[in-house]
């Protein structure tokens, strides 16, 4: 496996494969890597020739007061397991070969970056869209794979590979869970232990929320206003959002339909965190 921190590097890889007939599946990642980014890989290595990891954290995705100079980083444990699930490339740039001085273009969307995540953090789903449109271009992926915990990004990029006629296959995988029900994130790393027992309040109200769907419950609003309910039950928990919204627009809905999307951001302690389940 071969770690490359330019451009040019990976693009000469690449081509090489390409000049071969090979196909390339392709894992954008922020690092710090867990059994949710695993499950992301193993997809990627059971349907390509080749397998291509990024690791950059992307500081146009991050506000002003956001956690870009904490996040966890840790390459060396990133790459000993990229390379034990057969990666054979990790792309780790610095900003700088990202982002070269006098940077002024960007990959902006209307509609699906609105509402949740979009509302409550503006800057965050214009660097996403212009990191990966710019790792798209590098890479040059057959497929690439994004985790259905972060949903709205997910939609987000399917949109985007769409209105920019990107010739890739945008493959979505499920959520990965602890033993317990949480969500896997690189971000649970933040809280104490505590926290971690409070944090469990999160995959409950969307296992609830759930729950009432698959009993019949038509109302979006009940549904919401249960699962905020059980949250406002843990005292380090504080909601940022809990939504039903439209699975394709990520627009707001008072009645269930297919595809819906239900999703919640919780702060647990200064810790943000994400969940949500889908009714398709």
């Amino acid at each position: 496996m071969k770690i490359e921190s330019t451009v040019n590097a990976v693009r000469n890889q690449v081509k090489e494969w390409r000049k071969s007939g090979l196909t390339v599946g392709f894992v954008p990642t922020m690092g710090y890597l867990h059994e949710g980014h695993a499950s992301l890989i193993q997809a990627a290595r059971e349907n390509n020739d080749k397998v291509v990891v990024s690791i950059f954290v992307n500081p146009m995705q991050f506000g002003p007061t956001e956690d870009l100079a904490s996040y966890p980083r840790d390459l060396e444990k990133d790459s000993a397991l990229c390379a034990s699930l057969g990666a054979d490339l990790i792309f780790h740039p610095e900003p700088e070969e990202m982002y070269h001085e006098g940077f002024s273009s960007y990959v902006d969307m209307d509609v699906l970056t609105q509402e949740l995540c979009g509302l409550s953090r503006p800057v965050h789903f214009r660097g996403v869209c212009t990191v990966v449109c710019k790792l798209f271009h590098i890479v040059a992926p057959d497929r690439a794979y994004f985790g259905q915990k972060d949903a709205q990004q997910l939609a987000v990029i399917r949109h985007m590979a769409d209105d920019l006629n990107m010739d890739i296959e945008i493959v979505g995988c499920p959520i990965v869970r602890e033993e317990d029900g949480l969500a896997k994130s690189s971000r649970n790393t933040y809280l104490s232990e505590d926290e971690r027992r409070a944090a469990l309040i999160l995959s409950k109200s969307i296992f609830l929320g759930k729950e009432l769907v698959e009993k019949g419950e038509t109302s979006t609003e009940k549904i919401v206003d249960a699962m905020k309910e059980r949250i406002a039950s843990e005292p380090l928990a504080r909601i940022d959002y809990v939504k039903a919204v439209d699975g394709r627009t990520m627009q707001q809905i008072q009645t269930v339909q297919k595809p819906m999307l239900v999703a919640i951001a919780v702060y647990i302690g200064s810790t943000r965190l994400i969940d949500n389940f889908i009714w398709e």
